[in-house]
């Protein structure tokens, strides 16, 4: 099959490998759909020691099932494969599973690929009236969905605003994902003007520069973006007794102001990924049109791969998620 493989630091190679092998319990998947995600991008440049090349990135796939009792369905994929039997999978904190492992990170190779084998587990059947390329999107829409969720639990009933920073697809699920838990005041700060304007028409929530923010504090923060700046940006604008929701991956390790948090009684909690059962909401939520049309979408081919990170590397691109076809 093809696919697009990472070879080094800047530098994806669309070539032949082999297929995937089939075991027991798990299905072979026809990609039609595959979202660049922003940990995909750090592998890209070089920045995660947990990717190293050569891999197959890629985690946020679409397809159809091929061959087996499954034939000819159509599926969005979890990507997070977890054991089922600890005490964190039990008790439904399976995103937490000790051997927990996750496609395009050893030893799972990912979906920038024609096929991928799944577990049936990992499945989740999309309705016929349901794009790929929507269906793509339950993955990172789950991230923020997972985050919210955690947030309102702490703080109860107080959580009527927010604050999202980065316009990224992580950033613009976790905006939806509030307005879609009941969250009604969404404000989202994005730095690079062409993706604000882009939102601005599509979405139908705040979208700001994080200069304009003055001195407004919110109920929830969300930290889609994870640098030092961000951080720091998300401690000065939760309000007191709120929570800062740290989703983002982008590196460092300042920003925290731990002298408000502590003064303030501010909530920081690390967010990673989702458990299956918010992957199946998420879903459910895409499907009945929750989360909206979800039109802030790129299709590009597969085969096109290596200039669509060099574009999202330059961020001349207006769409916060850019979505590969095999």
């Amino acid at each position: 099959m093809k696919a697009l493989v990472y070879t080094g630091a800047e530098a994806l190679d669309y070539r032949d490998v082999p297929d995937p092998v089939v075991v027991s319990d798990t299905h072979l998947i026809k990609i039609d759909s595959v979202g660049i995600c922003g940990s995909d991008m750090h592998a890209y440049l070089g920045h995660d020691p947990r990717r190293p090349a050569p891999l197959i990135l890629g985690h946020e796939g679409a397809g159809t099932v091929v061959g087996g009792g499954l034939d000819g369905t159509r599926v969005t994929i979890n990507p997070l494969v977890t054991c089922g039997t600890c005490a964190a999978c039990v008790s439904g904190s399976d995103n937490l599973c000790a051997t927990r492992q996750i496609i395009s990170m050893p030893p799972r190779e990912g979906a920038f690929a024609e096929y991928i084998a799944m577990p049936e587990a990992n499945l989740v059947i999309v309705p016929a009236g349901v794009s790929f390329e929507k269906a793509a999107l339950a993955e990172p829409i789950a991230c923020g969905w997972h985050a919210v969720r955690l947030g309102k639990a702490i703080v109860g009933g107080e959580a009527g605003s927010a604050l999202v920073i980065g316009g990224g697809a992580i950033g613009v699920g976790a905006a939806l994902s509030l307005k879609a838990q009941g969250v009604a005041d969404v404000t989202l700060s994005e730095p690079n003007i062409l993706r604000r304007c882009y939102l601005e028409k599509t979405v139908d929530f705040r979208i700001i520069s994080s200069d304009q923010l003055g001195d407004e504090t919110f109920d929830m923060v969300v930290d889609g973006v994870g640098f030092d700046a961000t951080r720091a940006t998300a401690s000065a604008h939760a309000r007191p007794g709120g929570v800062i929701l740290h989703i983002g991956l982008g590196g460092g390790t300042a920003g925290l102001d731990i002298r408000r948090m502590t003064l303030q009684e501010i909530t920081f909690t690390g967010t990673y990924t989702y458990t299956a059962q918010d992957f199946r909401d998420t879903a459910a939520a895409i499907f009945d049109g929750r989360l909206g049309p979800l039109d802030w979408t790129e299709a590009r081919a597969l085969a096109d791969g290596a200039s669509a990170f060099a574009d999202i590397r330059s961020g001349s691109t207006a769409a916060p998620k850019i979505i590969l076809k095999p």
